[in-house]
């Protein structure tokens, strides 16, 4: 069975009531209370007086020291009421005298007595009890004076009961008044009703968006002035809706035009708003297909972005306003970059924006190759010009044609290096404007017993043999320094990773109208076949480990390519059978 539910006017009517019942309740009790206390106090102020005067009659007659307690029956005669009774007990509690009893000598200690022991400790007690010695009840009332007690009782008959009881008179007062104020009640509470009643079809005409009647109003001018309030609010929100949905339009029109992804977030991570470009980014970073913008939080990808996010959303956090929470991770995805931002707000909403940046990444990620580029490429004349003034410093008898012959052979390295930083500056170039570079009749052989000879001591060190078969007329059109750079890294990559007594052959196989067909190879380890294809990129290395080892950046087959393709011609790599590694190429001729 389902219990109806109380209204409102019910819920305040029985609030009222209760609260009214309970301040009776307790009004009742204390006037009870009081009443009773002060009949209580009337009753014991008599019995006070006539412990007074027998203690007066004691001391008037020095009883207790002539020990004639039998001279206190005359008391008996002197007291009004008959059924007073008085007891003579001394401080240990013995009975030394009472008038109900003539055998008071055999009584027993009464010492222990409540009335006597509140009188011992407070001087004057009380207390209603049955009699074991007369069988009757009493009200008690003792009281201690230097030495004895004094205990007068009366018979605790229908008469002092009455006496005792308080007036009900008042307690008549109390339900009229609760009467009264149940009528009150009823009539405020009926009143309030029809004002909630009005107030909660307004609310729900309010919520439903319907016509709400401006002429509306209560009964009670308080009301009216409360409803005249609700209505003016409720046209303000109306008006401050229309206006955040108008806005909200805009700002999602706004959205959908970006090209960036962007979703606003509840801190529950129930997605607020976003648009069709974030749906899109996130399908191309997970590779998966979906429209639910929570994906977010599934994807491996964003796994450091979550967990970013997901320190902020903790409920002991307080964000500061003014310095809001905000981090960015770089993402990469099928030769795409992607940049995700978030930011925390102070109510724990948060905002994602993935940008696509792949195009200005890029260009960074090309410079950087560069600047890499230009790094590698500046060792080898260094590293000679370091070389021949290392000589010269570590022996300072040498003769003076070879002292003028490494002086003269580090002068030119230097010119190379200053020529190479022109030209590594302009290799970020060399697809779109190869015109850049300075070009030259470049003869090939000595260029390259140049190259040889300025890495002969690293030659002999591996005990690698170099044979050139270079026809001495051959001649291209060229940037002698890049040219240089195609045989240097060759021999490099050689003495790096071909190992021990290696021969080396750099031949001129095949020529044309237009151009050198050359080769270089070596009789050293080879490269695995799943590298072949990758090895003229920026920074592949075939072995990660070996490579660094040796110090190597990964470039330098990447420059190699780009040499070659900047003089027009192309490059192939392959394993010989018989083990080592063969390069053909082929260059324009001048």
């Amino acid at each position: 069975m389902v219990l109806r539910r109380r209204t409102y006017k019910q819920r305040i009517f029985i609030y009222f009531l209760a609260a009214f019942s309970f301040f009776m309740v307790a009004i009742l009790a204390f006037q009870f209370n009081r009443e009773k206390r002060y009949r209580t106090d009337q009753l014991e102020n008599t019995l006070n007086n006539i412990a007074g005067f027998t203690h007066q009659y004691i001391e008037h007659y020095d009883i207790l020291d002539t020990r004639n307690f039998a001279r206190m029956d005359t008391i008996k005669y002197l007291i009004p009421d008959k059924n007073t009774r008085v007891t003579v007990i001394n401080s240990k509690g013995g009975v030394l005298y009472d008038s109900f009893v003539s055998d008071y000598g055999e009584m027993e200690n009464h010492l222990m007595r409540p009335e006597v022991q509140k009188a011992l400790y407070s001087e004057t007690g009380g207390n209603i009890r049955h009699s074991e010695t007369t069988g009757q009840d009493f009200y008690y009332f003792a009281r201690y004076y230097d030495g004895y007690f004094i205990r007068c009782a009366v018979v605790y008959d229908i008469e002092i009961e009455n006496f005792l009881k308080t007036e009900r008179v008042f307690i008549f007062f109390m339900l009229a008044l609760f009467v009264i104020m149940w009528g009150l009640l009823s009539v405020v509470t009926n009143r309030l009703g029809k004002f909630v009643n009005k107030l909660r079809d307004f609310a729900v005409r309010a919520a439903r968006n319907e016509m709400i009647d401006p002429n509306l109003e209560f009964v009670d001018s308080e009301f009216g002035d409360i409803q005249r309030q609700i209505i003016e609010i409720y046209s303000g929100l109306q008006k401050t809706k229309e206006d955040l949905t108008a806005e909200k339009d805009r700002l999602f029109n706004h959205l959908n035009a970006l090209q960036e992804g962007i979703a606003f977030f509840q801190p529950n991570k129930e997605k607020i708003l976003a648009n069709s470009h974030f749906i899109q980014y996130i399908n191309l970073i997970s590779e998966r297909s979906s429209i639910s913008a929570e994906m977010l939080f599934e994807i491996e990808d964003f796994k450091s972005l979550v967990y970013e996010i997901e320190k902020y959303l903790k409920s002991d956090y307080v964000i500061n306003p003014k310095d809001l929470p905000q981090f960015a991770v770089t993402l990469s995805k099928n030769e795409r970059y992607f940049q995700v931002q978030s930011i925390v707000f102070p109510d724990k909403s948060f905002e994602v924006l993935i940008s696509d940046i792949t195009k200005p990444e890029k260009r960074r990620l090309l410079k950087q190759q560069l600047t890499s580029n230009i790094a590698h490429e500046l060792k080898t004349p260094l590293a000679s010009i370091k070389g021949y003034l290392e000589t010269i410093l570590n022996n300072k008898n040498l003769p003076k044609e070879k002292l003028d012959y490494f002086i003269e052979r580090a002068f030119i390295q230097s010119e190379r290096l200053n020529d190479l930083l022109n030209d590594i500056s302009l290799l970020n170039n060399i697809e779109d404007a190869g015109d850049l570079f300075e070009l030259k009749d470049v003869h090939i052989r000595p260029l390259v017993m140049d190259v040889i000879e300025n890495l002969e001591s690293r030659l002999n060190e591996k005990n690698i043999l170099v044979q050139v078969s270079i026809n001495e007329q051959s001649m291209v059109y060229g940037n002698d320094s890049l040219l240089s750079s195609i045989f240097q890294n060759f021999i490099e990559n050689t003495i790096n990773y071909a190992g021990e007594n290696v021969n080396v052959q750099i031949k001129q196989y095949l020529e044309d109208e237009k151009f050198y067909y050359l080769s270089y190879s070596d009789s050293g380890k080879g490269i695995p076949e799943k590298h072949l294809a990758r090895i003229f990129e920026r920074f592949y290395r075939a072995d990660e480990g070996r490579t660094r080892e040796k110090g190597g950046t990964g470039l330098g087959l990447s420059i190699v390519k780009n040499a070659v393709q900047l003089h027009k011609g192309e490059i192939s790599v392959r394993n010989k059978p018989e083990g080592g590694l063969e390069f053909l190429f082929s260059l324009a001729k001048g």
